[in-house]
């Protein structure tokens, strides 16, 4: 279907007159000026969500449940009916038969799963699109004796109990609410102990804990990290744990749909607006085990590249081409290291996919750069937005633009309900947006990146807007692409000022604003009634069939003003190739565009191991990609909610995260940005980044920045090693990279909950500065001066710590508390300029003994890059009565020597060291050996053979 055709059908547009879209004529030309798309397409119908508005149905008290019949044992569990005893049509019609199918799909996974008889108009999630746990073993035989999850039911007035066997404990219980499930609104509760500690059901910046009066909304959002608000991506799991039996354990819903959590003193309510009920339950039972079992059913963590562990460095502002040489330039010159440079939307033509600027990236300038940065062993990211340009037809210029045509030709764009083109807007202007259930969209995606790459030649993908994006309500570009290029109804790069966040400069109220963002972080975030006298909006109207998809009967707490499901995105009532409506599977579209770019990838750079970098997520995408935390501000608020975000993403199967360092919106300062410089070395993605017109905030830009992040760095690509080990580790097991307190000591409640201190793999503690003026900050140890002993790294001595203390910690400007926690061997390699050089360098080791002399730890490498590891190499590390052995398998070839071994917690100088059966030059000081000049012993490499250190 041709062009023209698809959008001569009728407008679609939401909340927006047709008069105001009335089609220009096809005689017009756009001429030289640049038209404005209007301001007033970009409104929605204002929602009262439900939440908020005190006259709203509570379906809790109104609906009258199920009652359960043909009860029918199986293999693995049962089967059943449920009848609806009354219909109370609240927010939807109710369906009158559901079938309940209980499974027990392994010892710790049980699944329950419940959807209407008559599937007509309810939408399934396809295996296909999300995976699905399947049964483990025979499928016609399971003992059930084994699980340690029982389900239990009540027949009439339906509920259901999920209850850990070996304790007894109910993890999950909706007895006491009915169960309410009509075609747009499907709810259930369980009952909660009191003081739960419950983590997940990301994404949002908020702590890492959901306490009483947290609102979930798991709806993506394009929206600037709004504190409690629904953000980019959705991650329907929540996991519980328990201090009364140490357990924990996990429920994930399978769905794609809309949906809210509520959380109350000792209950949870969960709704989604379509779809079925699929929940899994995981039985643990400590944090770790939870997580290693979801993050294995919904797709192992991807393996990312050795290089990606290095910095990176961004801006929306980088305008020419000049610009990034010169910013690759400065680093060298101020010997910060450098492993990867970005563009934002700047070397774009006009904003649009696939191109670059004719004038400001030309070309032959742009591949010479590019050039010399892969000789110099450094890489280049550029942007990709979700949407593709609707050129203007009667402009020759403008409608030369392959891409879409390409992809017109090939129907591959999404479509309004009576077949004609959508069309939104983003920043080039009008624009169409790419169908990932359409037949023909893998094929076109991998030719346009390969014609690009080809053309600029990049080594990895930086995925934005993809939740999916649009800057206007409904199809309004539908009859006004002709006006195209259009500019975004707003300030691109939002105001310019020259002043940090928060600075006043008449200092009269700076002291007021401080203290309103204070109060503002430190309250719950349960939202206030509305006084509204008015129940729902007139809009919100019950519908049959598939129900009213663009104003649902329940309105959930959508971060946009309007709180339109419309706004700033694309509409529900978007329709793909097989029919499926935007509506049921909006949380999927980034997700799906992420494994479009993996497989695009992967043709380009065959067996090489694809590098994305995404803003909207799913269940599963860290199977494809890695994530970072979106459009945050210069303020300490934003990096304290970094910790508890990184959190939420380890939980989520996504390790490999990080936040734009110093802020994104909004100018950063120097006290500001040296503390997150610091704080986000130790984070798997270090990335700084900032918006456009805001002041530069490079890390040479402040001397006292500079000074923090060479010492930083330093530290982070010494540990290189360390962390390229937790990255396999987290793509084998699942594990995060970035760990809570409360998962390292799942036993001590009093640890729940710390967000100001994070674990880098087991082995390392950081405490960070995250607030203004202040030379110390405090943290906690746990198990200090009982189980646990932790040293200093800058000073390797042992801390006199106490266990659930409080401590107070030396933390002057530039300077990051680090310690490292005893039983740990680390392996280091000598820093160099990029990672390649890194990889050159010598090895080392880091031990640090237990109370009881002890330590363990693991090296894993490879070529770094191969998706396929056809050699790899490990290597065990133990020490034990005053010896270290080294043993390694596998057949990646190490040539860098082993350099030097430090030992951590000796208490007494030893007469001698000896590695092997030499003796070996040694120094001795505070409790601390080093071993050094071992490159003689190891000249085949480190790890060529088996060898003991002894002392």
């Amino acid at each position: 279907m041709i062009f023209r055709d698809l959008i001569k059908s009728s407008v679609v547009a939401l909340g927006v007159t047709n008069s105001v879209l009335e089609v220009a004529s096809s005689t017009s030309s756009s001429g030289d000026s640049r038209a404005t798309v209007p301001n007033d397409l970009t409104l929605g119908v204002k929602q009262v969500p439900n939440i908020l508005n005190d006259t709203a149905v509570d379906a809790n008290q109104e609906a009258k449940g199920y009652t359960l019949v043909n009860v029918t044992s199986t293999p693995r569990g049962l089967t059943g009916i449920l009848e609806l005893k009354e219909a109370t049509n609240i927010y939807g019609y109710d369906f009158d038969h559901l079938n309940l199918t209980v499974t027990y799909q392994s010892d710790k996974r049980l699944n329950v799963h419940i959807e209407p008889t008559n599937l007509t108009d309810v939408y399934i999630l396809p295996e296909d699109l999300v995976v699905k746990p399947t049964i483990e073993g025979d499928v016609n035989s399971f003992n059930f004796e084994d699980s340690d999850l029982v389900f239990q039911y009540h027949s009439d007035d339906f509920s259901f109990e999920v209850v850990r066997a070996s304790t007894g404990e109910v993890l999950f219980s909706t007895d006491g609410n009915p169960l309410v499930f009509s075609n747009q609104f499907i709810q259930f509760n369980t009952t909660l102990p009191k003081g739960y500690a419950i983590s997940g059901l990301g994404e949002s910046i908020h702590g890492s804990l959901s306490l009483p009066g947290t609102v979930k909304t798991l709806f993506a959002n394009d929206v600037g990290d709004p504190i409690d608000g629904n953000i980019y991506g959705v991650h329907p799991v929540y996991y519980d744990q328990r201090y009364n039996s140490n357990t924990t354990h996990g429920v994930y819903w399978r769905t794609s749909a809309i949906q809210e959590v509520i959380f109350e003193e000792q209950s949870l309510t969960w709704r989604a607006l379509s779809g079925v009920i699929d929940l899994y339950f995981f039985s643990g039972p400590d944090p770790k085990d939870v997580i290693q079992q979801y993050v294995s059913e919904i797709g192992l963590p991807a393996f990312q590249p050795y290089w990606a562990l290095g910095y990176h460095q961004c801006r929306w502002g980088y305008r020419e081409i000049e610009d990034l040489e010169d910013v690759v330039t400065n680093f060298k010159n101020f010997n910060i290291p450098l492993e990867t440079i970005w563009s934002d939307i700047d070397y774009m033509d006009s904003y649009k996919d696939f191109t670059n600027d004719p004038h400001r990236y030309p070309t032959d300038k742009y591949q010479d750069f590019l050039d010399k940065l892969h000789k110099n062993n450094q890489h280049y990211v550029p942007i990709f937005d979700a949407a593709i340009y609707v050129p203007n037809p009667n402009n020759e210029t403008d409608n030369d633009y392959t891409p879409f045509h390409a992809g017109n030709e090939s129907d591959i764009f999404l479509k309004n309900p009576d077949g004609s083109l959508y069309i939104g807007a983003v920043w080039p202007g009008y624009t169409a947006f790419p169908d990932f259930l359409a037949n023909n969209t893998q094929d076109w995606w991998n030719e346009m990146f390969k014609e690009w790459h080809d053309r600029i030649p990049f080594d990895g993908i930086w995925s934005d807007m993809n939740e999916v994006s649009s800057f206007c309500v409904g199809s309004c570009g539908t009859g006004r692409y002709f006006e195209n290029p259009a500019d975004p109804p707003f300030l691109v790069g939002g105001e310019v000022t020259q002043y940090p966040s928060g600075f006043n400069v008449s200092n009269s109220t700076e002291w007021k604003s401080i203290s309103s963002s204070i109060a503002a972080t430190a309250t719950t975030s349960k939202p206030s009634p509305s006084s509204s006298s008015a129940s729902i909006d007139s809009m919100n109207t019950l519908l049959p069939g598939k129900g009213n998809i663009n104003y649902p009967p329940y309105a959930i707490n959508h971060a946009q003003g309007d709180h339109d499901l419309a706004t700033h995105a694309v509409s529900p009532n978007a329709t793909h190739a097989d029919g499926t409506v935007e509506y049921d599977i909006h949380n999927l579209y980034g997700f799906l565009q992420e494994k479009a770019i993996h497989a695009a990838l992967l043709e380009i750079f065959p067996n090489k191991r694809p590098f994305i970098i995404a803003r909207s997520t799913f269940s599963g995408a860290g199977h494809y990609m890695g994530h970072w935390g979106g459009d945050n501000n210069a303020d300490y608020d934003m990096m304290y909610f970094s910790i508890p975000q990184a959190f939420s993403m380890g939980l989520s199967g996504i390790p490999f995260f990080g936040v734009d360092v110093c802020g994104f919106n909004g100018n950063s300062d120097a006290e500001l940005c040296s503390r997150w410089m610091q704080l986000g070395s130790f984070f798997p993605f270090y990335r700084n980044h900032n918006v456009l017109g805001a002041i530069s905030q490079e890390p040479y830009v402040w001397s006292s920045v500079a000074d923090a992040t060479r010492t930083s760095m330093a530290i982070r690509y010494l540990l290189l090693p360390y962390y390229y080990t937790l990255l396999h580790e987290s793509h084998v097991t699942g594990l995060p990279i970035l760990r809570s307190l409360s998962w390292q000591f799942p036993y001590e409640k009093k640890y729940n909950g710390i967000d100001n201190q994070l674990f880098v793999g087991d082995a390392l503690i950081v405490t960070p500065v995250l607030e203004p003026g202040v030379n110390k900050t405090k943290g906690v140890f746990p198990g200090a001066g009982v189980s646990e002993v932790y040293y200093d790294w800058y000073t390797h001595e042992k801390q006199d710590f106490r266990n659930g203390k409080n401590e107070t910690l030396a933390a002057p400007l530039g300077h990051i508390p680090l310690h490292v926690r005893g039983g740990h061997i680390l392996p280091l390699q000598e820093p160099g300029y990029t990672v390649a050089e890194s990889r050159e360098n010598p090895f080392a080791l880091l031990v640090a003994l237990d109370n009881e002399g002890n330590a363990s730890g693991k090296l894993y490498l490879d070529d770094g890059e191969s998706l396929e590891i056809e050699e790899s190499l490990y290597v065990d590390f133990v020490a034990h009565s005053k010896s270290l052995t080294a043993s390694s398998f596998g057949e990646y070839n190490v040539s860098q020597p082993l350099a030097n071994i430090t030992i951590l917690g000796v208490e007494k100088k030893p007469k001698q060291v000896e590695f092997e059966d030499s003796k070996v030059k040694f120094s001795y000081e505070n409790s601390t050996i080093f071993v050094t000049g071992l490159e003689k012993y190891t000249k085949e490499g480190a790890f060529a053979k088996q060898f003991t250190l002894t002392w």
